[in-house]
């Protein structure tokens, strides 16, 4: 029978870094995280080709004494936890295996120095072996340097990647680190070249839009809500400013960063009839709560967490963020893109004069002075009507124009585009609306306000109740979200261990094949622990709805017409953007105008 035996330190070091350190960007996670915790108002992190070869953070924290610095290299030593009450814990860190760990699988040297003490010392561990300690000359703060990672391991060491995606993933966690921290000064150094250096102080806003895009503090609002002992912080891109990729959502609870379902689900639900599916917000959330509401003990790498009241937690954010972008739901990405400036075309400057301009001046003999002025008069009147000649277009009588257009944000409708899109005049430049996008935004919005919503949701009952064998796991998580979906018109009941039975449809989807229909609200749940998948099939029904009774592209509008729409979109919430995420108007400022001409 095999024996049961004890491993050694060595060994244990090595299968704790499995957890702990997977790629250099997983070490430097855990040694900024140190640094922040160590009440640092200034850390610097270098890395040598994207961390495979060294990466160092400094910092000016409180630093180490030599013997805190031994103790912090034992495993499960840590500052963090003054007692036991491990589910009050507030630092980033707290289960100190990240060094021991690291040491275990790299070249690691630190080098530490209190703020009262005369100098610092440095302890170098090689793949888990004290290779030397000594003084060492550096400021009050640590320096903590990791080298060739796992060198000695060639099995883990082949499965890390190319020098460029380990850097994309180290500059991910610095940039996160950095979002929750603006407090903090950071920069970040690869090779010879500096990424970016951020001033501590300058306010979440600008630490957000200067790491993520500095267009979203244009294209985004700010968000600051309080519920109970719960608080929502952050910028929220404007549905129209989205990715095609969810890789621009940067969630934080209680300071940290985390990939959590809930919150992405929650993410997706408060923007899911402004969005269409393949298109994603862009935002950067910063949800705070009591440290006993939440566990972050749930995941090696700190990266997930659960809350204790899950449902509250997500109803508080879907409609915080409802709220905050309710206030900016009339605007749109108003930056024009740069492609479509560039593709502006300026009248050539060529040294001809223009054919009608010409035409004056050819077949005459300029060499002796002209005696008679009848002759340059009869040249001119030959052309006078080709110059002269009136512009062609469609005009109608303008209707009264009001003297102040201060009360007119989209301005008042000066014409028609390609009988697609309506040409404003606003006080402060030039707006193009697509008629047909705006006038669908505004259906949409009528028909949810004349009860249109409920009457898609209502249930359908079927003549003979449908049986869908599920799996016993999915059959529990329908089984709980049972209500949630007999809102929306969904009627299921339990039918033994696996499987549901069906005796209701929503109306509006009522032709339907129940078992796909359940197995998509399943894989929905499973994903994103809600159901939205119904709602958003029932939002697509509205959708089509509105998009068939709204103005067509192509259609002619009258002057009026077209000042009705631009009225009614100042009005209506969330007019700013189309059912699928797009603008619905934008904006040419005058200055950007004056460009176009030479005149800025």
């Amino acid at each position: 029978m095999p024996e049961i035996r004890r491993l050694p330190e060595n060994l244990v070091n090595r299968i704790a870094a499995g957890e702990v350190v997977e790629r250099p960007s997983s070490a430097l996670k855990e040694l900024v995280e140190n640094a922040i915790d160590a009440g640092a108002s200034r850390i610097a992190v270098k890395l040598v080709e994207g961390g495979l070869d060294s990466l160092e953070v400094t910092d000016d924290g409180c630093g180490m004494s030599p013997e805190q610095m031994a103790l912090a290299l034992e495993r499960h030593a840590t500052s963090k936890l003054a007692d036991d009450a491990i589910e009050q814990v507030s630092t980033l860190g707290f289960r100190g295996e990240a060094l021991p760990s690291i040491a275990s699988v790299a070249r690691f040297t630190l080098e530490s120095r209190p703020h009262d003490a005369e100098q610092g010392w440095r302890r170098v561990v090689d793949h888990g072996e004290t290779v030397t300690e000594g003084p060492a000359a550096l400021p009050p703060g640590t320096r903590v340097r990791v080298e060739n990672l796992f060198g000695k391991i060639p099995a883990r060491r082949k499965f890390l990647r190319t020098p460029r995606s380990e850097y994309a993933a180290c500059k991910d966690v610095v940039l996160r680190l950095a979002m929750a921290r603006p407090d903090i000064a950071i920069t970040l150094d690869h090779g010879d070249r500096r990424i970016f250096g951020l001033q501590g102080g300058e306010g979440l806003t600008n630490r957000v839009a200067q790491l993520i895009a500095r267009e979203l503090k244009d294209n985004g609002v700010a968000i600051d809500m309080e519920r109970g002992a719960m608080r929502l912080t952050g910028i929220a891109g404007l549905p129209t400013y989205n990715r095609g990729v969810a890789d621009h959502q940067y969630l934080f609870v209680n300071g940290r960063p985390v990939k959590d379902r809930l919150l992405t689900g929650a993410v997706r639900g408060a923007y899911a009839d402004m969005l269409a599916r393949d298109r994603h917000a862009v935002l950067a959330l910063f949800l705070d709560l009591p440290c006993e509401d939440v566990d972050v003990n749930v995941h090696p790498a700190k990266t997930e967490v659960r809350f204790r009241d899950s449902q509250g937690v997500r109803g508080f954010i879907v409609s915080g963020l409802r709220q905050a972008l309710a206030t900016g739901d009339k605007r749109s990405a108003q930056t024009p893109d740069a492609g479509a400036m560039a593709r502006w075309q300026q009248e050539p400057a060529g040294d001809e004069p223009a054919p009608a301009l010409r035409s004056i001046f050819e077949g005459r003999d300029w060499s002796g002075p002209q005696h008679r002025v009848s002759e340059a008069n009869a040249a001119w009147r030959a052309v006078e009507a080709d110059v002269m000649a009136e512009p062609h277009g469609r005009a109608e009588e303008a209707a009264p124009v009001a003297q102040d257009t201060e009360d007119y944000p989209l301005g008042i409708a000066r014409g028609q585009v390609a009988n697609t899109y309506i040409v404003a005049e606003a006080k402060d430049g030039l707006v193009l609306v697509d008629q047909h996008a705006a006038h669908e935004r505004l259906v949409l919005e009528r028909l949810r306000a004349a009860g249109a919503e409920e009457a898609v949701a209502r249930s359908q009952a079927l003549l003979i109740p449908e049986v869908v064998e599920l799996d016993e796991t999915s059959c529990d998580r329908l089984e709980e979200a049972a209500p949630k979906l007999a809102e929306h018109g969904l009627a299921l009941e339990r039918f033994g261990p696996s499987a549901m039975l069906v005796r209701s449809l929503p109306h509006a989807i009522a032709r339907t094949d129940p078992e796909k229909l359940l197995r998509d609200i399943d894989d929905d749940l499973a994903l994103n622990g809600e159901a939205l998948l119904l709602g958003e099939k029932l939002d697509l029904v509205l959708a089509t709805m509105a998009c068939h009774g709204s103005v067509r592209a192509g259609r002619v509008l009258r002057v009026d017409e077209m000042n009705a729409l631009l009225r009614e979109m100042e009005r209506t919430p969330r007019s700013g953007q189309c059912n699928h995420g797009r603008p619905t108007w934008v904006k040419l400022s005058m200055e950007d105008v004056e460009k176009l001409f030479g005149r800025h």
